[in-house]
């Protein structure tokens, strides 16, 4: 049996996301919840306040032993399962998300899988997400799907269109 550490996604209740993410810290977990800065407007001001990425979801890198542990921590619901199985993230997607986080001018929303159907694919031809694939948004020209397979979302990227190249 294979005893590496494998990264997971977890469900927690809704808004606990930072909550859960420092619980597992404390308990020695190695976890990870996705923050964007972005900008909020109320009636008297604006305001930059950090906000997850993924609504109720924190990433866990994780020995399957482990996962009772994860299970009993205040605000997790559940693994993301895909196939009946709990879902691995690969390294691959953990660092894409990390190198896109990282660049100050990166602006992401996350938005449901279903209803993406018949779109022009393109190729990324610089930045973070460079030699990826993607589909266009049907009536848009910016907007690019890039598609997390194991979690089931898609994060919608916005790109000059000379950044992406016709497939």
């Amino acid at each position: 049996m294979d005893d590496s550490k494998k990264w997971y996604a977890i469900y927690t209740k809704p808004r606990w996301e930072k909550k859960v993410d420092t619980l597992l810290l404390k308990k020695g977990i190695d976890s990870w919840c996705p923050i964007q800065k972005i900008e909020r407007q109320w009636s008297d001001r604006k305001k930059i306040i950090e906000d997850p990425l993924f609504k109720s979801y924190v990433f866990v890198h994780i020995h399957e032993k482990e996962r009772g542990d994860v299970l009993r921590t205040d605000g997790v619901l559940n693994f993301v399962h895909f196939q009946k199985k709990p879902a691995i993230i690969s390294d691959e997607e953990i660092s894409v998300i990390k190198r896109y986080l990282a660049d100050e001018t990166a602006k992401i929303t996350i938005v449901s899988e279903e209803g993406f159907k018949e779109n022009t694919k393109v190729k990324i031809n610089f930045g973070v997400f460079m030699d990826n694939k993607g589909v266009v948004i049907r009536g848009g020209k910016k907007k690019v799907f890039v598609q997390l397979q194991t979690l089931g979302q898609v994060m919608v990227v916005e790109f000059p269109a000379n950044h992406l190249i016709p497939e």
